[in-house]
């Protein structure tokens, strides 16, 4: 999977794995997003990932969408489209024509296997506050409770009608910070089995690497 695509992971993994201990208001907010999340048939974002490196002054963005439901997702990027049905992933590489099969690892509790944790893992692991209340969202910084953590600090803007995700700041020690943009979040999607199973048929000239 392509870095850009690594840290989109890490950041919906983010969302949704927030502690809101010190801050009752925060935590509320949290819990009706989620549940929120959680009683849709899906959740489908279109959105733009901009990532800037601070010590270098480089910055690289990339636009794409996703669509969650439960333990399944699809991921479109540019260069590479990732489908997982709870089970297995296809991850196609466009300019290589090239689709990596793997089997998920039941053990392994990160997005790329279990992506329902995303919305039932909030409750520990960081610390909260909500720094803003705007007319139309909330303003929410999460801190990591482990403090050899690589982050600094996890900003979150959630609409107030409709507690919706607008973007996610990522912030990381090294000077690194990644924002996620959402241009469009729907919970009303709702999505047939095949939306997230690789259909062959339709890229028949691709190589495959079964690493299963």
């Amino acid at each position: 999977m392509r870095p850009l695509a690594s840290i989109l992971f890490f950041l919906l993994l983010s969302v949704m794995n927030a502690n809101a201990q010190n801050d009752q208001e925060a935590i509320k907010i949290l819990d009706k997003f989620a549940d929120d999340a959680l009683k849709a048939p899906s959740v489908s974002m279109k959105f733009k990932l901009v990532t800037i490196n601070q010590t270098d002054n480089t910055n690289d963005s990339l636009e794409g969408s996703v669509i969650l439901n439960k333990d399944k997702y699809k991921l479109d990027l540019p260069d590479n489209t990732v489908w997982f049905n709870g089970e297995t992933s296809w991850s196609y590489l466009t300019a290589e024509k090239e689709v990596t099969i793997t089997k998920a690892d039941k053990k392994d509790n990160t997005f790329q296997s279990r992506p329902s944790l995303i919305f039932s893992m909030y409750k520990k692991g960081y610390k909260s506050r909500l720094i803003e209340e705007k007319s139309d969202s909330y303003i929410i910084d999460l801190y990591p409770e482990d403090i050899k953590s690589e982050l600094l600090r996890v900003r979150l803007s959630i609409g107030k009608t409709l507690f919706n995700l607008i973007s996610l700041e990522y912030k990381r020690k090294d000077g690194v910070v990644s924002t996620l943009h959402v241009n469009e979040y729907d919970l009303r999607v709702k999505p047939s089995p095949d939306t997230f199973v690789f259909q062959a048929g339709k890229y028949k000239d691709a190589e495959v690497i079964d690493m299963r």
